[in-house]
């Protein structure tokens, strides 16, 4: 295990699960997503008002799957765990109960920047840079990258994003609606518990009547998106310009290329 998920709690509200894994570059493995997802469980059943994703990698935030997890279940190869951590992440930043802020203080891509978009509230420090660069590997989005980002950002953003591969600025994200709000390096924390402090105390019978209401505005189409997103995705996944793009990514990751390597910065 290479990974470090740490919670801290600032107060009996408020928690800050900060995720590392300096040996991927924050690439998420499943063992990693399955761990994360038992511990936003844990915050939230623990008295959580308001959740902090955070990062403890500097320059990254949380970055794309591990890819050799994904490659080594199509060859129906030993994985790191489940991977079903995935979609009880994504369950669990939405739930009702709890309100989620993505403090993010670095590139984020694939995954980690699904994981993000399924945020309540998305506070990005100035030099992040987002992207969905799974066309760049022969593969669609799968939880949320396509379906959610249009919901946030525009159908017209959505579209430029993954059928590029090419990454976004915070700055132009928050202008588009998808980022709340741009802060200076080093900062993503310190304002996104600043709100949460706030928002822990708020009705909690409110805060779910208004997750509920926020959710049936769009979530009756967007149920149907990423189901049908996730299927796509499945079917993709095991061809051979698939294999070889993750192939290609996983090494220039472990050659030191990064993000980089897989997308183009847009400003």
């Amino acid at each position: 295990m290479t990974h470090v998920i740490t919670t801290d709690w600032a107060g009996p509200k408020v928690a800050i699960l900060t995720f590392s894994d300096p040996e991927r570059a924050n690439q998420i493995c499943w063992a990693a997503i399955d761990e994360l997802a038992e511990q936003l469980r844990h915050c939230r059943e623990s008295g959580a008002r308001v959740l902090i994703l955070a990062s403890g990698l500097e320059g990254h935030w949380l970055q794309h799957a591990w890819l050799q997890d994904l490659l080594n279940g199509i060859d129906g190869l030993e994985q790191t765990a489940s991977g079903a951590g995935w979609f009880t992440a994504l369950n669990e930043l939405c739930h009702e109960g709890i309100i989620s802020i993505a403090a993010i203080s670095g590139d984020c891509s694939g995954g980690g920047a699904e994981l993000g978009w399924a945020c309540d509230l998305r506070i990005a420090e100035q030099q992040s840079q987002f992207a969905q660069p799974e066309i760049n590997m022969g593969l669609t989005t799968g939880i949320g990258g396509s379906s959610r980002l249009a919901q946030l950002a525009g159908r017209a953003t959505a579209a430029e994003m993954v059928l590029t591969g090419r990454s976004m600025s915070a700055q132009r994200l928050c202008d588009l609606g998808a980022v709340n709000s741009v802060v200076q390096t080093g900062q993503a924390v310190a304002a996104s518990l600043e709100l949460a402090m706030t928002l822990a105390e708020k009705s909690p019978t409110a805060v779910a009547g208004l997750k509920r209401i926020l959710a049936a505005s769009d979530d009756s189409t967007l149920t149907e998106a990423m189901g049908y997103e996730q299927e796509v995705f499945q079917s993709v996944i095991a061809t051979k310009q698939a294999r070889e793009g993750m192939q290609n990514r996983q090494s220039a990751y472990d050659s030191g290329a990064g993000l980089a390597s897989i997308s183009d910065k847009d400003d």
